[in-house]
């Protein structure tokens, strides 16, 4: 027995992490109300993973290191930067009570059902997590932090439209507009299980945005998109880059994979500021998913992003076990303050039942589902896509100057108009859109898959 023991209040303050913060200034934006609403009773998605990442991330006492931000709402004038006016009216108006009234094809027309059912406080909700997302940005524009984090956002298949997936705003959309008024490049790296194609399509013709998901395709699996030949038109032909898997990989086949093309994807475009969506569905024994990653392998394609010293949005987005959801992000939270934490979590800890039974932050995710990525296929996927980036043969440029305020200067205004005109271009992919709805129609969504 030892012969000196700490009394409560050494104990108390003891730091539960290992070395030293880093030199990056990092912060942490949190509204805890997020928390307080609920998709429905059967509904996968699940708000309160938040504060159960926010109970660890305390208990880890990581706080002591970051600077802490409670963000107000988005407003509508904000959220409709991206989205449509009419659609922005139609979440703020409605409610559950509301819809037994409607007629069917004002709910078709925005896309509400299983998957975006209409819920308690739907409209405050959408504003909460997305004002977190700006109020990140804004931070990494004004140059107050490094790396910002918001683990409310990431909701990337929200459309200008209307809702898809589990997600009513794309806060993610709405950053980047924010970030290219200061950035003439913006990388956009997705690691959830479903294709990132809300902004995929939001930058479908833009060279100033790169767009890269890895993610399962088989042409069925929501959302049915990101097939490895979907790489953009006009001028953004070839910064749309896919990564189609397939189920059960496992973390050395997909850190390998991912730092083998994001390194030249990197080096190639030349990002001025990096947004990294860190959906925990794509994690082993994930209610939805089918991959078989650990925590510390998906934290690994984090760290190697990080490991290039640039400006940071890291946001969150699926994850449908709230217990590894909120190891991951904790997890993922002390990699952006090069931190290690002890793999037994604190038991001071409200909520500490839901780790039951082993109370580690990382369980043994991998061997759920066998591996159907043969290292033939992960080859050829890798040279068709390292083919596609020798075609970007320069790091493209913009005219930048000082703006005073957030509003779109007149490039940005005229790649989002153009997006949603009836213009050749756009026609084209509208009507790819269309057939994709029409396979939408015929299967089921995201809840079930």
């Amino acid at each position: 027995m030892s012969t000196f023991t700490n009394d409560e209040t050494t104990t108390k303050h003891t730091p539960v992490y290992l070395g030293q913060s880093n030199s990056s200034k990092v912060s942490y934006h949190y509204n805890p109300e997020v928390t307080e609403f609920h998709y429905g009773p059967h509904h996968p998605m699940k708000p309160f993973r938040l504060m159960l990442t926010d109970q660890l991330v305390i208990s880890y006492k990581l706080y002591e290191v970051m600077d802490l931000y409670t963000p107000t709402r988005a407003s509508e004038n904000q959220m409709s930067r991206f989205h449509d006016e009419s659609y922005i009216e139609f979440l703020k108006r409605t409610t559950p009570q509301m819809m037994a009234k409607m007629d069917n094809k004002v709910l078709q027309q925005f896309n509400i059902g299983d998957d975006c059912p209409i819920f308690d406080g739907i409209y405050d909700y959408s504003a909460i997590y997305t004002g977190a997302s700006l109020d990140a940005t804004r931070k990494l524009i004004s140059g107050q932090s490094d790396i910002a984090i918001n683990w409310s956002g990431g909701l990337h298949h929200a459309k200008k439209f209307e809702p898809s997936g589990f997600c009513y705003i794309n806060d993610i959309v709405l950053s980047i507009i924010d970030l290219l008024t200061v950035h003439p490049r913006v990388m956009y790296i997705d690691i959830d299980l479903h294709h990132g194609d809300g902004v995929q399509e939001a930058f479908y013709t833009s060279d100033r945005v790169m767009t890269v998901s890895f993610h399962k395709f088989n042409g069925e699996f929501f959302p049915g998109t990101g097939n490895i030949d979907e790489t953009g038109i006009g001028k953004g032909k070839n910064y749309a880059i896919n990564v189609p898997l397939k189920d059960g990989i496992d973390d050395e086949s997909y850190v390998r994979l991912f730092k083998s093309i994001m390194e030249p994807l990197i080096s190639k475009f030349q990002p001025t500021v990096i947004v990294q969506q860190c959906g925990a569905d794509s994690l082993g024994f994930d209610r939805l998913g089918c991959f078989n990653l650990n925590i510390k392998a998906h934290g690994e394609c984090v760290k190697y992003i990080k490991s290039f010293g640039l400006p940071m949005l890291v946001l969150g987005g699926g994850g449908y076990t709230p217990r590894n959801v909120s190891r991951l992000w904790c997890y993922e939270t002390s990699i952006c303050n090069d931190l290690m934490l002890d793999d037994k979590i604190p038991n001071n800890i409200p909520g500490y039942e839901w780790f039951y039974p082993d109370y580690n932050l990382h369980p043994q995710l991998e061997g759920r589902i066998d591996n159907k990525n043969t290292k033939k296929y992960l080859e050829n996927l890798k040279s068709e896509i390292l083919e596609q980036v020798r075609f970007l043969d320069y790091a493209p440029s913009v005219q930048m100057e000082k703006i005073p305020d957030m509003s779109l200067n007149e490039d940005e205004e005229k790649i989002i108009k153009e997006l949603n005109e009836d213009n050749e271009t756009t026609n084209i992919f509208t009507n790819d859109r269309l057939m994709q709805q029409t396979k939408d129609d015929a299967r089921s969504g995201e809840l079930f898959t």
